[in-house]
């Protein structure tokens, strides 16, 4: 029913008759003053329909898919606010809308194990012979860290690639793309503890992570 009703609503908001719910009346101002693509917002509400049984990936390519559609496409939204028309900056944003969604794919792992659920890709988990009982009983052997690192290092790929374009992407996008610093930090943490997903200090905050994003923004960097 949620999904019916954002896709009516975004239909509406496209039709100049937001309904009258304080979200969506924001979501139709946004559209008026920044001219906000239609496409973007649909492809977020059906990329998540699609994914309502809650099934875990088949592969890592159905992972990148479900990023690709929902954190890249509010990625290529955040550019039209910024004013960015660019295709470096397109580029980068599907990268690290990606790498995004791999990221987060990871960090839940230890909250949807306590719920008895795995999202993992299961090409990379029969790779290793890794089941989802493993996952479950939250083992820590070699097989188990080696998927993580598999995954991890497609995240890592991503953000490679997207930092290819840095001397091409305009300045105005640096500021939707500081996620990266984010994305980074879990990276070499995980990293750190040997792809240990269940690692306690992978459950805490950075508090130096403020800092770091200061730094970047200020050396016009991401």
């Amino acid at each position: 029913m949620r999904i019916a009703f954002w896709k009516k609503t975004v239909d509406d908001i496209y039709c100049d008759n937001p309904p009258q719910q304080p979200v969506a009346l924001e979501l139709w101002k946004a559209v008026k003053r920044h001219n906000l693509t239609k496409r973007w917002l649909m492809k977020i509400i059906d990329e998540r329909e699609k994914n309502l049984d809650d099934k875990a990936y088949r592969n890592i390519q159905e992972l990148e898919n479900y990023a690709e559609n929902t954190q890249s496409s509010l990625l290529y939204l955040t550019l039209e606010i910024l004013g960015v028309k660019d295709l470096h900056a397109d580029h980068a944003a599907s990268h690290i809308g990606k790498a995004q969604g791999i990221v987060t794919c990871l960090r839940a792992t230890p909250y949807h194990g306590s719920r008895r659920r795995v999202f993992l890709p299961m090409d990379i988990c029969m790779l290793h012979g890794v089941s989802q009982e493993d996952f479950l009983r939250k083992n820590q052997d070699k097989n188990v860290r080696d998927v993580i690192y598999d995954i991890a290092s497609q995240a890592h790929l991503h953000l490679k690639h997207a930092r290819s374009f840095h001397k091409s992407v305009p300045m105005k996008a640096f500021p939707a793309f500081l996620q990266t610093v984010a994305l980074e930090n879990y990276l070499k943490r995980i990293q750190q503890v040997d792809f240990d997903i269940f690692h306690p200090s992978l459950q805490q905050k950075d508090t130096l992570l403020p800092l770091s994003l200061y730094i970047q923004s200020w050396r016009k960097r991401y």
